[in-house]
């Protein structure tokens, strides 16, 4: 697991235009609301509370930007899909979410967070969709593994994989809770430049 000596919120931008200056290399995390992104962040960095996390869907309508270690940022997105925001509201987060991908000079990489206990959505398979034609490269991270008895995890990973089109070992297994998988996510997370 990384050394993580310093991590602290630099700012939460509500648009590209408000964001940090390309200065350090960037992580991303994408996912659906209420996926648990930011608690994924929490643990990955062994902090309880740095990136709010709720029980409410929706919270995370900012680019919250970490710094981790003075040399990269953590990058938690708005979530995606939410059925209560307004369509204009859902629409202009994706708007905002295709153009940090597509744009940002500074990102390296994307987490792409996925409900472990469920099918991969509509939109997950949309936005993987978008991270392939970007040729970004992402990782496809299951969350709340600990939801899902042993037994079935195997399943799983594979009706993630098949749904998201990439082989099932890319599919990596999760649980910000009980502290499993972190390892592999922080062993496949390359910030090169």
């Amino acid at each position: 697991m990384m050394k993580i000596a310093s991590a602290e919120l630099i700012t939460s931008a509500p648009t590209c235009d408000h964001m940090p200056e390309v200065q350090y290399p960037e992580v991303a995390f994408l996912g659906r609301s209420n996926v648990g992104k930011s608690s994924l962040i929490n643990a990955l960095l062994g902090r309880r509370s740095l990136a709010r996390t709720s029980s409410q869907p929706g919270k995370t309508r900012l680019f919250n930007f970490y710094l981790v270690n003075q040399s990269f940022y953590l990058v938690d997105m708005p979530g995606y899909g939410y059925a209560r925001f307004a369509q204009a509201e859902r629409l202009r987060l994706r708007g905002l979410i295709r153009q940090y991908i597509t744009e940002r000079e500074s990102l390296r990489a994307v987490i792409h967070a996925v409900d472990f206990r469920h099918e991969p959505s509509q939109d997950d398979i949309e936005f993987s969709s978008m991270l392939h034609e970007a040729n970004i490269p992402f990782l496809v991270v299951a969350t709340k593994c600990d939801k899902v008895p042993s037994s079935k995890h195997h399943r799983h990973q594979k009706m993630i994989a098949l749904a998201l089109g990439i082989p099932q070992e890319q599919v990596l297994v999760t649980s910000a809770e009980v502290r499993k998988g972190l390892d592999s996510v922080w062993a496949r997370l390359t910030l090169g430049e």
